[in-house]
């Protein structure tokens, strides 16, 4: 777990863990069966209709802006999603605060599916993979989808149990929101 108080302390964590390994075996796994051992969390939301939503929300997942929006402050190693990179992601107050870090897996992008998946980096309060996927289906409707397994990656996390995973519905709440104020294509200040 790590506890950052600044912008340049997080942004030497991120060339501290750009070459880490992850804390997990079964990359990939969030795109197909979910691995044995994990908690398994599916989360479907319709967001939007539309040609335009769907590229509002492709363009704000892909460039870490959904995540800004559902209340983290991003730090990553590219602006935009791109296979290998490294993103820490700090829940607080202006950046101070918990900060987990996740490299990027995966990367889809199709005409009507784009979107990513990452894994936990050493240091995470858990261990496991996270896919975030928008989808624009043929009846023209908008629907963001995050599938993920993980299991608490130490034994403070495991004391939390119940906690952590409601800190975990919570997250998903807020990501289902930031899409669905990407698809309306409301402007908000910029976030870290």
């Amino acid at each position: 777990m790590h506890l950052t108080t600044s912008p340049r302390r997080r942004r030497a964590l991120l060339r501290r863990l750009a070459q880490a390994e992850l804390s997990y075996a079964e990359v990939g796994a969030s795109r197909g069966k979910l691995p044995a051992g994990y908690r398994h969390v599916t989360r479907d939301a319709l967001v939007g209709r539309g040609e335009d939503a769907f590229a509002r929300v492709s363009q704000g997942l892909l460039s870490w802006e959904m995540h800004r929006r559902a209340g983290l402050t991003v730090d990553a190693s590219t602006p935009h999603v791109t296979p290998d990179a490294t993103v820490l992601l700090t829940v607080g107050v202006t950046g101070r605060g918990l900060t987990v870090p996740c490299r990027v897996v995966d990367v889809t992008d199709e005409p009507r599916r784009r979107g990513f998946a990452y894994g936990t980096l050493p240091g995470h309060v858990e261990t496991g993979e996270e896919c975030f996927e928008v989808r624009h289906d043929v009846d023209g409707d908008v629907r963001f989808r995050v599938t993920a397994f993980s299991r608490p990656a130490g034994a403070a996390m495991r004391i939390v149990g119940p906690l952590g995973e409601l800190a975990l519905d919570r997250m998903l709440d807020r990501y289902v929101w930031a899409c669905e104020r990407l698809a309306l294509g409301v402007v908000e200040p910029r976030r870290g």
